[in-house]
């Protein structure tokens, strides 16, 4: 089977104009997060019902065509797992993608215990994808047959698996849940970070004060390596062993040596920059050392907001277990927590609360109101 690629501006116009005929269309992209600091979009994959065609975003340097298509809500635009795409999508593209059916979200309001695309294909119709390129570097070129066939994969068979999707969601009376996901979804975008890097290190709010600054230390500096050698942060150390370091700071190199994850490889490689980071955070006075922010109400929740915090979850799984749906997909814990902590009296009140959906307010909240109130 041919694949064709695109690498010109003229092909990618012609795409367009080919695409704007079609009233539905599959798509997605591979992407080089797990082989360089900046990731980046390296591949689009559409699929019409009659042909799969990919595109080289590293060849084309003008890929505008395509931002009509992708912002026409008369386009059904097919993803599985929409989320990490449409952000890489707006980020790299600007671009900004309306009229979207996400398959994965679909299975997961239809109950489906595995929502790999994988898992799925061979459940209904017996497609074995092999996933060996997974984590495949698609920045490289050319690309091999191998990864051409896997790329074109990921969208040929989106479409027959939407349409069978969507039959079981309106059998489900559902089809009106996943419209307002996936209108949702269509907002989605990668966050500018700000603060110090400990933010977004899980675990880090269990470090004392001197071993956060040791661990920001840490992560600057590991961040600074991976900017200077190209390539993602975890692969110069990982996080486990940043805060391992963060913990002990060991003084000598031969302690370093004693935490998991670093070997002595590293330690000829990293040792005295890791050493000096931690010279310098513990020189730090007291008064300066970073404090991790606490949510307001967290350890310190009522023992009423608690009962009734119990109440709902229990109350959850019994709905999760009627409607055959994960009790995280129906409602969050987040939710669950605000609820019980601000509980609301009527269908107006509930009507206010914040990240509550259209469909759960429907759905879920005659129980929600009873449950608080019982």
């Amino acid at each position: 089977m041919s694949i064709p690629i695109l690498t010109t501006t003229a092909e990618v116009e012609a795409l367009a104009a080919e695409l704007c005929r079609e009233s539905v269309i599959a798509v997605d992209l591979e992407a080089d997060s797990l082989h360089c600091y900046q990731e980046k979009v390296c591949l689009l994959q559409f699929s019409t019902p009659t042909r799969t065609l990919l595109v080289d975003p590293l060849a084309v340097s003008d890929l505008s065509a395509l931002a009509p298509v992708m912002a026409d809500g008369a386009i059904r635009k097919i993803f599985h797992a929409a989320d990490y795409d449409l952000r890489c999508l707006r980020r790299d593209f600007g671009w900004q993608v309306t009229g979207l059916f996400d398959t994965m979200v679909s299975c997961q309001f239809l109950g489906e215990e595995k929502i790999g695309l994988a898992d799925v294909l061979g459940k209904y119709y017996g497609v074995v994808l092999d996933k060996k390129f997974q984590r495949a570097d698609w920045s490289q070129r050319p690309l091999s047959e191998g990864m051409i066939f896997y790329a074109a994969e990921d969208t040929r068979h989106l479409h027959r698996l939407s349409a069978l999707l969507e039959e079981k969601l309106a059998g489900k009376g559902r089809l009106s849940w996943v419209a307002e996901e996936f209108g949702l979804l269509e907002q989605v975008r990668f966050a500018d970070h700000q603060g110090p890097l400990f933010l977004r290190a899980k675990g880090a709010g269990t470090l004392d004060r001197r071993q956060l600054a040791t661990l920001e230390g840490f992560l600057q500096w590991r961040d600074g390596e991976a900017r200077r050698r190209d390539c993602p942060p975890f692969k110069v150390l990982g996080n486990a062993s940043l805060q391992a370091l963060a913990r002990t700071a060991p003084r000598s190199l031969q302690g370093l040596v004693g935490i998991e994850g670093v070997s002595p490889r590293l330690v000829d490689r990293y040792g005295k920059a890791l050493l000096q980071v931690i010279e310098e955070a513990l020189a730090i006075p007291d008064r300066e050392l970073p404090l991790y922010p606490r949510g307001e109400r967290r350890g310190k929740r009522d023992p009423e907001d608690e009962k009734r915090l119990a109440l709902l979850k229990g109350w959850r799984q019994e709905q999760a277990a009627v409607l055959e749906i994960d009790p995280g997909v129906l409602i969050n814990n987040a939710l669950l927590e605000q609820l019980s902590s601000d509980p609301p009296k009527n269908a107006g009140a509930l009507a206010a609360v914040p990240g509550l959906k259209n469909w759960q307010r429907e759905v879920l909240g005659p129980g929600i109101l009873k449950t608080l109130q019982a």
